[in-house]
């Protein structure tokens, strides 16, 4: 029997609610809009894609955005001005800094430079040593924390499940790992974080309840590599040319979808799946920023 599909779009889609509905009440009860703003260095066609949903998604649940667009030739003392600016800015509560970067510019010094408390995206040092320790007063990244919300709605069980995650990057694979074993409700997963070097790979991958693929190949993960059951999640994003598309190619995820799917028990779709998560998970950080340094419950 195939896998039932976790829908990510519906679920983000609650998840857009609902911080649509603390907006309201923000700007109702304090007179307080959450302020997000985006920065966009140079034309990378994904990047330019990414950053116009977000400022589309603001929009729509009522949130102040502010988009600045700087050319690829600006250098990483002009954007770390731009960003000390957005610092002092009261009416901007997050601040994402969209990657990659151009080669000039090096990202750890910029994602160190935004203020932590306006850090939404988790990238800044001291939000990430928070999330290591188990300190919940930074933030959760947006994919991870995402991939935590569509196990917890689709009614998966975290505590004391075997948890695979296939990739370390520091984006998702590390970040997912520290969130599911936290001493924390929806979490106290045993976790187990394999990559590219890891030996027996498919034998381990075969030990999960819940597999986590984030190891950026496509078709990464086969059948043989899941157990019967099992909960799979796809992070993947790649692009495989197919002549029969519009644009000439097809984007496909890390997992082997279709023979895989009649072995899980759950499983994302790509696209569809986490994506529309890391958009969600975003806006809900933003509103929380801005309660935090409001002291607003």
């Amino acid at each position: 029997m195939p896998a039932r599909l976790i829908d990510g779009k519906a679920i983000a889609e609650r998840i857009q609610t609902e911080t649509a509905s603390e907006i309201a009440r923000l700007k109702a009860e304090h007179n307080l809009t959450p302020g997000l703003a985006v920065i966009l260095v140079g034309e990378n066609p994904a990047s330019v894609a990414y950053v116009s949903s977000k400022d589309k998604m603001c929009t729509r649940l009522g949130m102040h955005s502010l988009r600045l667009n700087l050319p690829a030739s600006t250098t990483e003392g002009e954007l770390l001005a731009k960003i000390n600016d957005l610092n002092f800015d009261r009416t901007i509560h997050g601040i994402l800094v969209q990657a990659p970067l151009p080669p000039h510019i090096s990202e750890d010094v910029i994602f160190a430079g935004v203020d932590p408390t306006k850090d939404v995206d988790c990238f800044h040092p001291l939000n990430i040593g928070k999330l290591a320790l188990g300190d919940d007063s930074g933030f959760f990244p947006c994919t991870p924390a995402g991939i935590q919300q569509l196990l917890i709605r689709s009614g998966v069980p975290i505590e004391g499940r075997h948890v695979v995650v296939l990739g370390r990057s520091r984006i998702v694979g590390r970040p997912v790992s520290l969130i599911l074993s936290q001493k924390a409700k929806n979490a106290n997963a045993t976790v187990t974080v394999c990559h590219s070097r890891s030996a027996n790979l498919a034998e381990i991958c075969r030990s999960a309840d819940i597999l986590v693929a984030a190891i950026g190949v496509a078709h990464f993960v086969k059948a043989e590599m899941v157990r019967e059951g099992a909960v799979v999640i796809d992070v993947g994003i790649n692009r495989v040319e197919d002549k029969t598309a519009a644009k000439g190619y097809r984007l496909v995820g890390d997992v082997d979808f279709e023979p895989v799917s009649l072995k899980a028990g759950l499983i994302t779709p790509v696209p569809g799946g986490v994506g529309p998560m890391t958009i969600a998970m975003l806006m809900h950080n933003t509103v929380r920023a801005a309660k935090l340094r409001h002291g607003i419950e």
